[in-house]
């Protein structure tokens, strides 16, 4: 097989790959069972959640400390990569949103199973007007930067898919150009291993935080987001 075709076959298995990524995954009895190796995949994936929090009037006060003290006791917890408050933008939109990532599910499960999170979740929940709401946001969401708004919402499927393939194929022609011929000595197996590191890597902690900047006026319009 010719590096030329090697390379389009493999080009098409990571879009496949990031198409495949976006796609919601459910276990329920009546739908598809997943097996050991996609669930292993998928618990080691970076995921963010979104929660979204009506306050009782007069008590926001004493939330936003419980609240604070909610981030300081996760960031002690193992895959915990950061989180974000965001004040409700107006009358219309009167809830907080806390948006948090952990580096695998599995870190966020032992972080929300843990005592010192269910403690301050009881108190925290009694100050609410409704029970809280929860979203978890995984695959190539990741990639993109959430803005400061209310309500918080990915870009357009078309438009994560463009964005990631506008820095998918440079990175991915780049490393072929750069290691091509090494490459082409090692088994398959090692070979895609090693180009998949890679590109994963300067797709995740390099290209995307800054093709997301750099898009942001396409990617988050101004007449879809509310920015505080």
């Amino acid at each position: 097989m010719s590096a030329e075709l090697w390379q389009f076959r493999y080009n098409i298995k990571i879009l496949r790959k990031l198409r495949g990524a976006t796609t919601l995954l459910s276990n329920t009895d009546s739908e598809y069972t997943m097996n050991n190796e996609s669930k292993q995949a998928i618990n080691h994936d970076p995921i963010t959640v979104v929660i979204s929090r009506r306050v009782i009037k007069g008590k926001e006060s004493e939330f936003e400390q419980l609240s604070t003290q909610m981030t300081e006791r996760a960031s002690k917890y193992p895959g915990y990569l950061g989180a974000n408050l965001f004040r409700p933008a107006n009358a219309e939109d009167p809830e907080y949103r806390i948006i948090f990532k952990f580096a695998s599910h599995t870190d966020l499960q032992q972080w929300e199973h843990s005592s010192e999170r269910s403690e301050l979740l009881e108190k925290i929940e009694s100050l609410l007007v409704s029970p809280s709401e929860k979203e978890l946001l995984s695959g190539i969401v990741n990639w993109f930067t959430l803005p400061g708004q209310n309500p918080v919402k990915p870009p357009a499927k078309y438009k994560m898919t463009f964005i990631s393939w506008l820095a998918l194929y440079p990175t991915v022609t780049l490393v072929f150009f750069v290691f091509g011929d090494w490459l082409q000595q090692l088994p398959l197996l090692l070979r895609t291993c090693i180009v998949t590191a890679i590109v994963m890597l300067v797709m995740s902690y390099v290209l995307m935080p800054r093709f997301t900047r750099w898009f942001a006026f396409w990617l988050f319009p101004k007449h879809e987001r509310n920015l505080r």
